[in-house]
């Protein structure tokens, strides 16, 4: 591939203050002329707005955030690893992350010097070229915090600016940390209301002297919103709600969200939250000196009981553009108006230039869970192209317009009905990032084709708010089980969901889950590679030599022909890969990276093709560069064995009591405890006779707390636990009698339920 097919010339776009700046991809060999104009023209500007070179696109020798560079593209210059030799890559080092929890983020590296985070907002210093380590973090935190995690305990990437390393925690404190010694230079707790169930796991943002922060929660009782911090001692600047709150409680915190206002019900349930967290996909755009916010889903998911009659629900999945001085609305576009299913708008952003009807534009590349393939205008909002990439009934199309999609609630409404809803609550992209090739103009992403059964759970006029809980309030069951379901449904549930034009759909093709290369202005996939299963999903890595570099579950890392889609390169690591791979290079080498560790949403069901039910899940880093060596696995879990025999049941344990606990079970733990084979939490079928023992200190008295399990002292009294108990008890005894069995006969211990969640 020549010079010239890296260099694009669009025409200079201005950025906020009128000055004029390129979008222009270059290789690092580029004139030293241009890098010069280029930033002789951001220095000319008088408004303080950071000093960005926009004109060089991908990321070089450093990797500077977690999508690589001002971009957050996921594409590399770098071209020392090529078609040509990749085939020889080998491990350079491997490093022990120390948890056995969810790995999502991409490591950073500056000046030789890499930093990676882990779960719960830890963070390793180590040397990029031998992976010793310089120093670690832990934050300390009360547990207590795991009750309102969702989605495991993810983090998604740190931020390095001004000598300082930042990382949020999941209990919402974000933490500057000094980059040669880890001492902590200050922390804030970002939190506003300690009695709802936020939490962080998404990447801080630097945008010039500060740094912005979102939060997760949406599911539970939040109102999202997001903070920017000076870097410098982290004092507040501005905070940007992203919904707005009760209009009875006095006016709004910005004229925009009075706006906002107008567009929820009278009826308004404002107690529970609203929902509206900006859980990631937070990306600064320095060419217009704005911060752009994806915002998160509805809560409760139906909007019967969230906004009872209706409305858009402004800024709910929403990508909304802020003043990086004054934390002012510039715009907003909703990508999911109306929002009943879950489709975010957080999913990771590209910044581009783009050729766009003839004009060369300042764009987003985005692809939210709602099925569609956005190009926003970065300056005005708009949007210039919307192209559905999977199956999609909530809408059947986009008018660019008017900006709006055309909603289809007769397919996609649930209210009166059980519905199957394309795409599902998963979405058709999620968390893990895509990359972005300006110069074969490729978006590479994985894709998931999946829907899901929605149904109310009760009656929407009489939902309480759960406090510091869970208040999704719809059931779901998600297309690869719902063949297998729809016998044990109600015969009404069944016979309409049977008659739906979705249930074709389902019956061919359940889901379909693959890694695509994609033209971003048509979404037209160049080619396709389809993965182990729907839970099978990865973040992307893409290089200006032609390399596509992905991991799966399975724990195999691939490198793949940007055209074709080719498998070049694989190892199989024994460990299994979700985060996006990077590259960097340092004294000549180049090196790619990737962190392993399986869990996210649904971590509690760990597919039986992942390399972490066959080997266990220690969270690994691995590096690897031409001329390496083997990768080394962990070692087999040894096989199952029959559940323990459990403890005499109550004496006062009736059928009544059994059945408590098991909806009990099913309303407070099935969230975290699956009761799966080698979920990473305990199988609580399977309990260990010193936790019977003490099974109501554990579950009231928090005994475990510090290990992750929570007390439930707020919501279960001990005549509730003690039937829960009673559930176990009952269930450790049959499935005990079961193995056995299956044991006698020779065959796997292995037992799997239906994939039924009320979130994701």
């Amino acid at each position: 591939m020549g010079l010239q097919r890296l260099i694009q010339r669009p025409k200079p776009t201005p950025n906020r203050c009128g000055c004029a700046t390129s979008a222009t991809p270059r290789t690092r060999e580029g004139s030293v002329i241009a890098l010069f104009a280029a930033a002789f023209a951001l220095a000319a500007c008088s408004d303080s707005a950071p000093q960005v070179d926009t004109s060089t696109y991908g990321a070089g020798d450093n990797w500077d955030n977690p999508g690589g560079d001002w971009a957050e593209s996921h594409f590399s210059r770098l071209g020392d690893i090529s078609q040509e030799n990749v085939g020889e890559l080998g491990l350079a080092w491997e490093y022990d992350l120390g948890t056995e929890r969810v790995q999502e983020s991409t490591p950073i590296v500056i000046d030789g010097v890499m930093y990676a985070s882990g779960n719960l907002g830890r963070v390793y210093a180590l040397d990029a070229v031998t992976g010793a380590e310089k120093w670690t973090f832990t934050p300390e935190m009360d547990m207590q915090i795991a009750r309102s995690a969702c989605c495991d305990w993810a983090n998604r990437g740190l931020a390095v600016a001004d000598g300082k390393v930042i990382t949020a925690a999941l209990d919402g404190m974000l933490y500057a940390l000094d980059a040669e010694t880890g001492a902590v230079a200050w922390s804030v707790d970002t939190f506003v209301d300690k009695d709802r169930g936020y939490t962080i796991t998404g990447a801080p943002e630097v945008a010039g002297d500060i740094v912005v922060i979102g939060n997760a929660g949406a599911e539970y009782d939040t109102r999202g919103y997001v903070t920017a911090y000076k870097i410098s001692d982290g004092a507040e600047a501005w905070r940007f709600w992203t919904i707005p709150h009760d209009p009875a409680e006095g006016p709004q915190e910005s004229p925009e969200l009075e706006a906002a206002v107008e567009t929820w019900s009278k009826d308004t349930r404002w107690d529970i939250g609203g929902g509206g967290t900006a859980w990631d996909a937070i990306t600064y755009d320095p060419e217009f000196d704005q911060v752009i916010v994806g915002t998160g889903n509805g809560g409760p998911y139906p909007q019967a009981i969230r906004s009872p009659g209706g409305g858009d629900n402004l800024y709910l999945n929403s990508l909304v553009a802020v003043d990086r001085k004054t934390g002012a609305m510039k715009w907003h576009f909703q990508e999911t108006p109306q929002d009943n299913w879950d489709l975010t708008a957080t999913q990771p952003m590209v910044l581009a230039q783009m050729d766009v009807n003839g004009a060369s534009r300042p764009v987003i590349l985005h692809t939210p869970k709602n099925g569609f393939f956005f190009v926003v205008d970065r300056e005005s909002g708009k949007p210039l192209a919307a192209n559905a990439i999977v199956r999609t009934n909530w809408a059947d199309g986009w008018n660019l317009e008017t900006g709006k999609p055309n909603i289809r609630m007769d397919l996609a409404d649930y209210t009166e009905e059980a519905k199957v809803v394309f795409p599902g609550s998963p979405g058709a992209r999620n968390w893990y990032p895509a990359a972005f090739d300006p110069t074969r103009n490729t978006y590479f992403a994985h894709v998931l084709d999946m829907g899901n059964l929605m149904f109310l759970t009760g009656d929407p006029t009489k939902v309480k708010r759960e406090k510091n809980f869970m208040n999704a309030d719809a059931a779901i069951i998600f297309t690869p089980d719902l063949e297998a379901a729809s016998p044990t449904l109600p015969a009404p549930v069944r016979e309409a969901v049977e008659a739906s034009e979705a249930w074709q759909w389902v019956k061919e093709e359940p889901y379909r889950s693959e890694l695509r290369a994609m033209d971003p202005l048509t979404g037209t996939t160049k080619w396709a590679v389809s993965s182990e299963g729907w839970q099978d999903r990865q973040g992307v890595l893409a290089t200006a030599s032609g390399l596509v570099f992905h991991g799966s579950v399975t724990g195999k890392l691939t490198a793949r022909d940007s055209e074709t889609g080719e498998e070049l390169w694989s190892v199989d690591t024994g460990s299994s890969i979700m985060a996006a791979p990077m590259t960097y290079r340092v004294d000549g080498v180049q090196y790619v990276a990737v962190q392993t560790g399986w869990g996210g949403g649904g971590w509690g069901f760990v597919p039986g093709y992942a390399a972490a039910y066959h080997k266990g899940n220690a969270n690994r880093l691995l590096v690897y560069k031409i001329g390496g060596g083997p990768t080394p696995q962990p070692a087999d879990l040894p096989p199952l064995e029959p559940a323990p025999e459990p403890p005499a049941q109550y004496p006062d344990a009736t059928p009544a009591m059994i059945a408590e606990g098991a909806g009990l079970f099913g309303a407070n733990c099935a969230m975290c405890h699956s009761n799966q084979p080698r979920a990473p939490l305990p199988d609580l079928r399977r309990i260990a006779p010193n936790v019977h023992a003490g099974f109501e200190q554990v579950v009231l008295g928090g005994l475990f707390k510090m290990n992750g399990m929570p007390s439930f002292a707020d919501r279960l009294d001990a005549s509730q636990v003690k039937a829960i108990h009673a559930w176990l008890i009952d269930t450790q005894g049959k499935l005990r009698k079961r193995e056995l069995q299956l044991q006698a006969e020779g065959k796997p211990l292995d037992s799997r339920s239906l994939t039924i969640l009320s979130s994701y």
